[in-house]
């Protein structure tokens, strides 16, 4: 494990984000987040259930997304913005690298022009959107949820299985 996580200072003494209970006392397993943040296994196994594949501490990533990213990219390239938003621009905020960007807007997602991830959060402009953090994003009669894995945009549906 040595050189091969992010170290969090005391990252074991606190409570576990989903059931509560205090870490460091615990005689559950436990696991290390990519981001080095901890939390009981079973409590990981059980948001994987219900679809959830961001830190519920930092809102980052918990795996390699960029099958999904690239099938996120395919459906943004197949789906035309109406006119009076194809040179709408947004601030977004990445969730994964927390780099800002001044991006299109699309009611799909946005990607970071810094990590190319969708994990993204709109800052600024019109409309709040968010991929991320199990807030759903309602523009035009589209959904995108990656939480859920599930998209319906331009009457299609990805789910991360086909990945």
């Amino acid at each position: 494990m040595k050189d091969k996580h992010r170290c969090v200072e005391r990252a074991m003494h606190h409570n576990c984000p989903i059931c509560f209970e205090f870490i460091f006392d615990t005689m559950k397993d436990i696991t290390v987040l990519r981001c080095g943040h901890t939390i009981h296994l079973e409590c990981l196994k059980e948001m994987e259930k219900h679809y959830r594949y961001t830190c519920p501490v930092c809102s980052k990533s918990l795996w390699d997304m960029s099958k999904l990213w690239s099938k996120i990219d395919q459906e943004i390239a197949s789906t035309p913005m109406p006119a009076m938003y194809q040179n709408k621009m947004v601030w977004i905020l990445c969730n994964d690298c927390g780099a800002n960007s001044h991006v299109q807007f699309h009611v799909i997602a946005h990607k970071c022009l810094s990590c190319k991830s969708y994990n993204t959060r709109q800052t600024r402009g019109d409309t709040a959107t968010t991929c991320s953090s199990g807030d759903e994003l309602t523009i035009l009669s589209h959904h995108w949820d990656y939480q859920q894995h599930a998209s319906v945009a331009a009457g299609k549906q990805l789910y991360c299985s086909e990945f």
